[in-house]
């Protein structure tokens, strides 16, 4: 084993004690691309810098940056569009009529680092389904970094982020512009609520969601903590609702999960348990 691979090793176990999270090894060279900016903030050169540092001198504040910094998925959005047409030709029309009584949904966007898939999903709900405006409409979005939780609640976004497949037409209609930034405005935020929460760790409170976005983030994990997660999101899936992971992994689960294949995407609904 080189160097290298002991460093990131070392970073790995770190993430595991704080996250419960079982890094997959084929990722570390995704993972020392995300440590790079942290790298950088403490003047550290190379991996083998920031691991002597961490073994001299133990640093908690430092171990959690290190874990929220390797499980930070990268997003936009509207990322990967063919999930939110097949939503809004099919799955949310759907929904909506088996809820009529109800007249309330759930949505969980799972690892929504800035929120952007989150705000995506409420924009299409206002846009295309404007009679959910006199519904209880729900929009959860969780990440492990408090960083990026908080600016998922702030809502405010650079131009950069925004020309990143948004449509102009949603620009305009569900922002307000700033000197330097674009922030969602309230009525899309208000759909939207953000928590800070470990998607590994357990216990969790026992809740109940129509649709669930998982997307790429089961590629990080191990197998075990893969099947661990996905176990956990069937108890929490409506019996009628829908999965949607990344586009190049699946739920090899076939005793919980089924997978549905359209002319557009992908996505997983829960299998009956006896």
């Amino acid at each position: 084993m080189s160097s290298t691979e002991q460093d990131l090793s070392y970073l790995r176990d770190i993430v595991r004690n704080h996250s419960a999270m079982v890094l997959d090894p084929s990722r570390d060279h995704l993972f020392e691309t995300k440590l790079y900016h942290l790298m950088r903030s403490e003047n550290l050169g190379t991996l083998g810098q920031l691991v002597q540092s961490l073994r001299m001198r133990s640093s908690p504040h430092m171990e959690r940056s290190i874990a929220e910094a390797m499980t930070i998925n990268e997003t936009s959005f509207f990322r990967d569009l063919r999930p939110f047409c097949l939503m809004e030709s099919e799955l949310l029309p759907r929904l909506i009529a088996n809820r009529r009584r109800e007249r309330h949904l759930r949505f969980w966007s799972a690892a929504c680092s800035s929120g952007q898939e989150a705000y995506s999903l409420a924009m299409l709900l206002l846009d295309k389904f404007p009679e959910l405006t006199t519904w209880r409409v729900e929009i959860v979005g969780t990440d492990l970094s408090a960083e990026m939780v908080e600016r998922a609640n702030a809502g405010k976004y650079l131009r950069i982020e925004v020309n990143r497949g948004l449509p102009a037409r949603y620009l305009l209609s569900y922002f307000d512009k700033g000197e330097d930034d674009w922030t969602i405005k309230p009525h899309v935020r208000r759909l939207c609520s953000f928590q800070q929460r470990n998607l590994c760790a357990a216990p969790w409170l026992f809740e109940r969601y129509d649709g669930i976005l998982l997307r790429n983030v089961l590629f990080y994990f191990s197998d075990e903590t893969r099947r661990r997660l996905l176990t956990r999101v069937h108890q929490m899936l409506a019996p009628d609702g829908f999965l949607f992971l990344g586009a190049s992994e699946q739920a090899s689960l076939p005793e919980l999960w089924k997978p549905v294949l359209s002319d557009r995407a992908c996505y997983h609904v829960p299998v009956p348990q006896r």
